[in-house]
């Protein structure tokens, strides 16, 4: 027979047990209790693969004012380094002076816009390069004059020839440009945040940020451009042009011009907003110069969003974590390097 001590026992261990068990089973593991990782639809600059010599070769063509008719303009005219990839004029000024129709949007990290030009006109860089040099109201030259003025230059010459098997060609040169173009690339403090560094940017940007994507801006700037994927129409929700004014232009009408789909009319490619704290003015007319308006008429018009100055403030201070750094590259060649730098 059991003693009753023993029996106790048992009866004790026995309620241990299932108490732990019923324990075990209410306690839920530690990790079901972490709030997720707030994900963002954002991903840093990619690394983008280039050919070094092919990028010099199109360094020395971007600051090249043999690329325009009469020898006074280079890419760099519109697309200065030092305004962030574009000129700071509403619309540019090319060949003897003529102003263009457009403003002159940033080549600072074009590669990740999925076509060229605010309508889209070109499918890539190099599409893209071939077309300025013969605009009569930008650089307002032929290719092949631009061609033979080249293959004047000797050093032109064993360049080309040593990097494309059929020399100067204007297909050539408008791909040594789109090499070039490629490689700038403009890490910011936002690409640090993204990797996981807390203190790359304030909390002031931080608020600007979380406003950015809740009130519906990443709806059109997403990706690691924050734009540049996609058509959009200018005016969504509401109209633009009479909050502008003036009189409509033929460049108003955007992809239209392209298409003459009567939906096309108004539809442009939306931005990158990489850099845009130093692009002013903004929109395709240039018809902003500040910044923080520029916000303010874009939640307006295309999200039908009233936001408080102070809202505007910080989603500003956000947008200036988007500027980087040039490469080292991307100063205008010396005059006395001979030839062009890096291996293959």
């Amino acid at each position: 027979m059991i003693s009753r001590k023993l029996t106790l026992a048992l009866v004790c261990v026995a309620f241990a047990a299932c108490f732990k068990k019923d324990e075990d089973k209410a306690a839920p593991a530690p990790e079901a209790t972490e709030a997720p990782a707030k994900k963002l639809p954002f991903e840093p600059l990619p690394e983008v693969e280039v050919d070094p010599k092919k990028v010099e070769l199109g360094r020395r063509l971007y600051f090249d004012t043999r690329l325009s008719g009469d020898g006074t303009l280079s890419c760099a005219s519109c697309h200065s380094f030092d305004k962030g990839g574009a000129d700071a004029a509403k619309v540019s000024t090319g060949i003897r002076g003529q102003q263009g129709p457009i403003n002159s949007p940033t080549v600072l990290n074009a590669h990740l816009n999925f076509v060229q030009f605010w309508d889209g006109r070109a499918k890539d860089l190099e599409e893209q390069a071939l077309g300025p040099v013969e605009n009569p109201v930008e650089m307002g030259a032929t290719w092949p004059e631009v061609v033979e003025r080249l293959k004047a230059d000797e050093k032109m010459v064993e360049w080309f020839d040593a990097l494309y098997e059929d020399g100067i060609t204007k297909e050539n040169i408008a791909a040594a440009i789109a090499e070039f173009e490629r490689s700038l690339s403009t890490p910011a403090p936002f690409d640090r945040y993204l990797q996981g560094d807390e203190d790359a940017i304030s909390e002031k940007a931080k608020r600007g940020l979380d406003l950015f994507v809740k009130t519906g801006c990443v709806s059109c700037h997403t990706g690691p451009g924050l734009g540049g994927t996609m058509f959009q129409k200018f005016g969504l929700l509401e109209d633009y042009f009479p909050i502008r004014g003036g009189e409509l232009t033929e460049a108003d009408l955007g992809r239209y011009n392209v298409t003459k789909n009567e939906a096309d009319k108004h539809m442009f490619k939306v931005p990158l907003l990489r850099n845009v704290a130093l692009t002013a003015p903004y929109f395709h007319d240039g018809s902003v110069d500040d910044l923080g308006r520029a916000v303010e008429i874009m939640a307006r018009v295309q999200l039908r969003k009233k936001l408080e100055p102070d809202e505007i403030e910080a989603i500003v201070a956000f947008l200036e974590t988007l500027t980087g750094e040039l490469p080292p590259h991307a100063a205008p060649p010396e005059d006395d390097e001979k030839e062009p730098k890096g291996e293959n």
